[in-house]
């Protein structure tokens, strides 16, 4: 007859097997549990902990075989290599300082230029100038005042540092100013001018002002019995000097280059 019991013939084993396999599917399919998500992140951590430890030793291990003479050459070989670094650091920052100063003098230079554009401006009448000065008016009742004594005023105020002249308000006295005898008047640059004549000078005051009214000086020959003109000099605070000139182009003269 055949067995009946719960021996462990052959027909048992793929029954346990299958029900190992439903165990296994059940526990996978079954809701994961707080306990069993701390476990899992507990091995996680360990396990990088572990590779961590292993890379390190590792990377020491290459250390522990080196001979002595090798890590000399090794730091050695550092301390060189900071050393160059520390004088590329210190190329830069000489250069950094070598532009810095190449800027700073280039716009000193550049202001000083300006200034003395300025300056010459100034002195060429080129722009209109303002500042202290005087304002000299001469009165020609007898018709006496000509080009002789307007001459010799000018002279005095250049001497004495006058720095901008005008006569009129109409013409801007310079270096190449040219003065000529005219009907009812004078001619100053071909610009006919009637008494009383206004020259404004830009200058100290008191300098100026003492310039012509020294004996036998402008204001002595204009009030002359010979001319019979009259002068009268005011110091004021700011003389404005409006009228300007065009520059003349040099038709032989050229710069020589040379500072």
């Amino acid at each position: 007859m055949p067995d009946h019991g719960t021996g462990t013939g052959p027909d048992q084993q793929p029954a346990a097997e299958e029900s190992g396999r439903d165990r296994l599917r059940a526990a996978l399919k079954s809701p994961v549990s707080r306990g069993q998500v701390t476990v899992g992140a507990l091995l996680a951590v360990v396990g990088f902990a572990s590779v961590v430890q292993v890379q390190s030793n590792d990377r020491d291990d290459n250390f522990d075989g080196a001979r002595q003479q090798d890590l000399i050459v090794l730091l050695d070989s550092l301390a060189a290599a900071s050393q160059r670094a520390e004088n590329d650091i210190a190329d830069l920052e000489r250069a950094r300082s070598s532009l810095r100063n190449d800027a700073d003098n280039s716009n000193l230079a550049l202001e000083q230029a300006r200034l003395q554009a300025d300056v010459l401006s100034v002195l060429a009448g080129t722009v209109p100038a303002v500042g202290p000065g005087v304002v000299v008016t001469v009165r020609d009742p007898t018709g006496g005042v000509g080009i002789d004594q307007l001459l010799n005023g000018l002279q005095e105020l250049r001497d004495a540092g006058a720095e901008a002249i005008e006569i009129n308000n109409t013409v801007r006295v310079v270096a190449s100013t040219s003065l000529a005898d005219g009907e009812g008047g004078v001619v100053v640059d071909d610009q006919q001018l009637a008494a009383p004549y206004t020259i404004e000078a830009i200058g100290d005051p008191h300098t100026l002002s003492q310039a012509l009214d020294f004996t036998g000086g402008f204001t002595d020959e204009v009030e002359g019995e010979s001319v019979g003109g009259a002068v009268e000099v005011s110091e004021v605070e700011n003389v404005e000097v409006a009228t300007v000139r065009e520059p003349n182009e040099p038709e032989y003269a050229e710069p020589t280059g040379e500072e």
